[in-house]
């Protein structure tokens, strides 16, 4: 995926948003803010992107997102529930309208047999619904090409979720 590809389509996931006048909240942990820099690369980003995490060590989850240290023991970091917490806190903490969170295994270490590299948890949480919808990839290629594709999946997510408001 070329950076060219993935700038378009923020530019137009903020286009959308900014229409609707929503506001967006970033928690990201394995693409380390790359969410939220794709969304601040393009002028006036300000008008929807009202701010993002970058929590990348399990302290700054229970720090930054509430996320009990006791779902991080059970689950591990890289699960669907720490996931969905890392969404609920990133609307917590924000005046947002909503928020997407990211935690997953870039590699090339740190996998295991039931959590390999390129395991991603996705999730989206919104003021306007009480679901949270988490959603599982396993990406392939290197440490570099699963934090893009992480990205990219989470910015179709989100126009997708537009859809909604």
């Amino acid at each position: 995926m070329s950076t060219k590809k993935l700038d378009k389509k923020a530019e137009k996931l903020l286009e959308s948003y900014r229409k609707k006048k929503l506001k967006l909240v970033t928690a990201e942990s394995c693409t380390g803010g790359l969410i939220a820099a794709l969304l601040t690369d393009i002028p006036g980003s300000s008008d929807v992107l009202e701010r993002g995490f970058v929590t990348y060590s399990n302290q700054s989850k229970t720090d930054m997102l509430d996320v009990p240290s006791a779902l991080i023991k059970k689950h591990g970091a890289v699960s669907k529930e720490v996931a969905e917490a890392m969404a609920r806190g990133a609307l917590k903490y924000s005046k947002a309208d909503i928020a997407i969170a990211v935690t997953g295994i870039a590699g090339p270490t740190g996998g295991t047999k039931q959590k390999p590299v390129g395991l991603v948890y996705i999730a989206t949480a919104s003021r306007h619904y009480k679901d949270v919808v988490v959603v599982r990839n396993l990406f392939k290629g290197k440490r570099s090409a699963v934090r893009i594709k992480s990205a990219d999946k989470s910015l179709a997510i989100l126009k997708k979720l537009q859809a909604f408001f």
